[in-house]
């Protein structure tokens, strides 16, 4: 079975690569996913929280302290809390974005899912985003998950990159070709 997995490189994939492993062993390999989902949420939304994981000024014991209690009010699974104290007792919590990237895309894997990144001007509601996934499926031949950003700067559409594929159907590339045509006459 051992050849049958995919490996993720790099020091976060390395940790991410464990953990994966652990967790299929365990059969939590969802539980995982869905509390790195959360953690990912709250490093984004908590600024205390971000720096406590990225600062390097936090010592190993300091990290600690502060990681158990809120894995603990989260109810985060005892995998994951063992993981991410051992993240923090070898000074690598700081990777934690990174290895929780990777993680998806291992999961992806197992579940013969793609990763698909999704740019929008505006958040899209949940009919947009089902509609997408509709159109990615049947254009990929496999079910996609989906990790999508609002950037303003957009104006209008979407950019949509699988893999080292890009579809940019946003308004500011479209203006910006307009723009260099009407140069070119």
């Amino acid at each position: 079975m051992a050849s049958e997995r995919a490996h993720e490189t790099g020091l976060a994939g390395r940790y991410a690569n464990a953990v994966f492993e652990l967790a299929q062993e365990q059969g939590k390999v969802d539980r995982v996913a869905e509390d790195f989902a959360a953690l990912k949420t709250v490093i984004a939304e908590s600024h205390d929280f971000a720096r406590l994981v990225k600062s390097p000024l936090f010592s190993r014991e300091d990290q600690a302290r502060a990681l158990k209690p809120v894995l603990e009010k989260m109810g985060v699974d005892a995998l994951t809390t063992k993981f991410l104290l051992t993240l923090a007792g070898k000074r690598r919590l700081f990777a934690l974005e990174h290895v929780i990237a990777a993680y998806g895309r291992l999961v992806a894997r197992l579940k013969g899912e793609v990763q698909a990144e999704v740019i929008s001007a505006h958040a899209l509601s949940p009919a947009q985003t089902a509609e997408l996934k509709s159109v990615l499926k049947e254009k990929l031949g496999r079910e996609p998950r989906l990790n999508t950003k609002v950037d303003p700067t957009l104006l209008g559409g979407l950019v949509v990159k699988v893999g080292s594929r890009m579809i940019d159907s946003s308004l500011r590339t479209k203006l910006a070709g307009l723009r260099a045509a009407m140069r070119g006459s």
